[in-house]
């Protein structure tokens, strides 16, 4: 496990510039856990749960209303790196989410408090932490633009290009409304387009998934 756990903490890009107790550190306080799919990881309002890099698997961090609504705001897999609740890491930041694992994941997890300790005696850790915050603010942006200003033609078009380029292949293997709740949209808003996408000869349905049959006219939507 420890060398499991020595192999991810150095594919971070501050590793190289970590003094020898600062490296001790981070492996006396890495973990790493597994957790089946649909395992609740984190919520917004529980203690920070710092840094998670995805070993493999996958995770999905949302927005919970309080009438029980999700809006998607990412879904990270593997290789990926997730900074939550990043009030207790970065001090300008507030960013609670809640996190869900939507396949068998396994992943490496450090601690809010080590990441915090870190990053104010090391700039290399300290740049990281803004970085990797950067890219995850990026993400939610571009989820609220979707959802805020694009007709859900658009949106339809954008996952379904997003999920072919992730799996290589013109068939993407999720119900509807799996694909609802990724797009923060009703089941049958989703259902109405995917119709009248097949309509135009643009997918076709099959259980368990939609396959994509017209990737020129999808790609005319974008």
């Amino acid at each position: 496990m420890k060398e499991q756990i020595l192999c991810c903490l150095e594919s971070f890009p501050f590793w190289p510039h970590l003094r020898p107790e600062e490296k001790e550190l981070l492996l006396q306080n890495a973990m790493i856990s597994k957790y089946p799919q649909g395992a609740h990881l984190h919520d917004g309002s529980e203690e920070c749960a710092g840094l998670l890099y995805i070993i493999s698997g996958q995770i999905r961090a949302y927005l919970l209303s309080e009438d029980g609504r999700e809006v998607t705001l990412y879904r990270l897999f593997s290789g990926d790196t997730c900074i939550l609740s990043a009030a207790c890491v970065l001090d300008a930041i507030t960013f609670d989410v809640s996190v869900d694992a939507e396949e068998d994941t396994e992943l490496l997890a450090i601690s809010a408090a080590v990441l915090r300790k870190l990053a104010q005696e090391n700039i290399y850790v300290e740049a990281f932490n803004y970085h990797m915050a950067a890219d995850r603010f990026s993400d939610v942006m571009w989820a609220m633009q979707q959802i805020l200003f694009m007709g859900m033609d658009k949106r339809l078009a954008i996952f379904l290009s997003d999920e072919m380029a992730k799996s290589g292949s013109n068939e993407i293997r999720m119900t509807q409304e799996q694909m609802a709740k990724y797009m923060g949209t009703a089941r049958e808003v989703v259902t109405r387009m995917i119709k009248y996408f097949s309509q135009e000869g643009i997918v076709e349905t099959f259980r368990g998934g939609i396959r994509v049959l017209d990737k020129k006219k999808l790609r005319s939507y974008l």
